[in-house]
């Protein structure tokens, strides 16, 4: 007999798995099916001389006891597992400038946020502690944020935006940059990010800051570890290439690319959201959802340079750096000047286990248009379906190294000749490994201008179709986490997932 699962999620991204768990914890018979090598989406990691690098988790908030992402991981059953290292309290982002020797911090704690730039900015210490309260304010108004909660935001809310509030609180131009510095985790664009998207964002980290040691991939390995317990079915290299649907027309099941079908009652989408839209055939839709998904525009996408280090030779630093060459770059995501990129960059490092107070390996990420690779972009190049992108490529990727490791010694002055090796990865990378949209962050960009726009329900016109992950809901670890309970919500009814979170307060 053809075995029929209750639930059958396509692409094994955190909002999928979280999905997956969330119901199979509930006693439905899941099936998860990836199409890459490795699980997990934006957890994904590789390896080079013995050093894993993160492609995409750096490091991640709320993960202290009572903290909202402590509490989901905690219901989801692998908060105990994780191996975690806390950054530094006293600045886990530390925003610098060309030509400015100060190192402005982003604390742990409100009140330690407030402390640390108030010995910087010591006439601004009202105006910090205004910004502190008003960020804390935003996020109480979301109630999946803080797991269960009775209060709901006022739609009026969503159309402010955050660079008007950063500007309504300080009149000092650097500090205004100082607090905006960060906005690297949600790729902001001047005059459409929301303030919401900047507050959700900066008041997990705030409350606290952590390195997932070993990458961030433990965390799908964990949560898989789990679905095997309560029988879940897992599978790699199993790419959906098609929709099926019965006599009825009802959706019944999906076809790999390997000719494999798999029947479910009820179907949960965590790939890009156009490519699930042709899947199941946009003649399923309305014109105008496929119109508005179509004109939603992407956030930018990046090139990152892997530093595999010498060892014994770069000092570990316990932060992370976003770095710009002047207040003029800090909103600047695709409209920068190919000559002068790049114009900002977010800096991490690992510490060498071996070798204490060293580093081991930097990770660095600067802002870049898909246009820059369109010339490739008719290639696909993964471990699963690997494809040579040519002599072209590997010059294009190794001038623009160049060009990032120029800027970064100037921080790092002679950085070159502590390096052993030099990785790269380019917005066809995170196109081809993570599935997203000419390689895109963060999902589509959130426009305070036309909030509406960008909130897709995870609820489909096809009635037994479910979407989930950062191209329908928030981005980042939490915002997908939350996402995925959102998604389950939908099938499980919202008073279930109340009280099983419940639980974990």
């Amino acid at each position: 007999m053809t075995k029929e699962f209750d639930i059958v999620i396509i692409g094994s991204g955190l909002g999928g798995l979280v999905s997956a768990l969330v119901l199979a914890k509930e006693g439905l018979s899941v099936c998860v099916l990836e199409k890459n090598n490795q699980f997990g989406g934006n957890l994904q990691t590789f390896s080079r001389r013995k050093l894993i690098f993160d492609t995409g988790v750096h490091y991640l908030g709320g993960l202290s006891e009572g903290q909202n992402l402590y509490q989901y991981f905690s219901y989801l059953g692998i908060m105990d597992q994780l191996k975690l290292k806390k950054l530094s309290e006293d600045g886990f982002d530390r925003i610098t400038f060309d030509n400015d020797e100060t190192e402005y911090p982003h604390a742990q704690g409100y009140d330690n946020f407030v402390e640390q730039l108030a010995r910087i900015f010591p006439d601004e210490r009202q105006n910090l502690q205004r910004y502190a309260g008003e960020i804390q304010h935003v996020c109480n108004q979301f109630p999946r944020y803080n797991l269960v909660g009775e209060n709901k935001y006022d739609d009026d809310l969503l159309y402010v935006n955050a660079v008007d509030f950063i500007k309504s609180i300080t009149q000092n131009e650097k500090l205004q940059a100082v607090l905006s510095g960060s906005s690297f985790l949600y790729a902001g664009v001047a005059q459409r990010t929301p303030l919401y998207v900047h507050a959700l964002t900066i008041n997990s980290y705030i409350q606290s800051a952590y390195k997932c040691l070993n990458g961030g991939s433990q965390i799908s390995k964990l949560i898989i570890r789990e679905l095997r317990k309560y029988g879940a079915e897992i599978h790699k290299h199993a790419e959906v290439t098609a929709f099926c649907y019965d006599e009825n027309g009802i959706l019944n099941a999906v076809r790999t690319k390997n000719k494999h079908k798999y029947y479910g009652k009820n179907f949960i989408s965590n790939i890009e959201i156009r490519e699930t839209l042709k899947l199941a055939g946009e003649g399923k839709f309305k014109k105008s959802f496929i119109h508005r998904v179509e004109d939603l525009e992407p956030t930018s996408s990046c090139f990152s340079i892997y530093l595999a280090l010498k060892r014994g030779e770069v000092p570990y630093f316990n932060h992370n750096y976003y770095h710009y060459r002047d207040t003029e770059a800090l909103w600047k995501t695709t409209t920068y000047d190919a000559e002068s990129w790049p114009e900002s960059y977010m800096l991490s490092c690992s510490p060498d286990r071996k070798n204490p107070g060293f580093a081991e390996s930097f990770t660095a990420i600067a802002y870049m248009n898909f246009d820059e690779v369109r010339e490739w972009a008719d290639t696909q190049n993964t471990v699963a379906d690997p494809e040579d992108r040519g002599a072209g490529y590997a010059e294009f990727k190794r001038k623009k190294a160049e060009k990032f490791l120029d800027f970064l010694e100037q921080k790092y002055p002679g950085l070159r000749n502590s390096v052993a090796e030099i990785h790269t990865s380019s917005p066809l990378s995170y196109r081809d490994y993570i599935g997203s949209y000419r390689g895109n962050m963060y999902g589509y960009v959130k426009d305070a201008g036309n909030p509406l726009k960008s909130i897709i329900s995870p609820k489909t016109k096809i009635s037994n179709l479910f979407l989930t992950g950062q191209s329908v809901n928030m981005h980042g670890i939490l915002g997908v986490t939350i996402g995925a309970f959102v998604t389950c919500s939908e099938i499980l009814g919202k008073e279930v997932i109340d009280e099983r979170l419940k639980t974990v307060l």
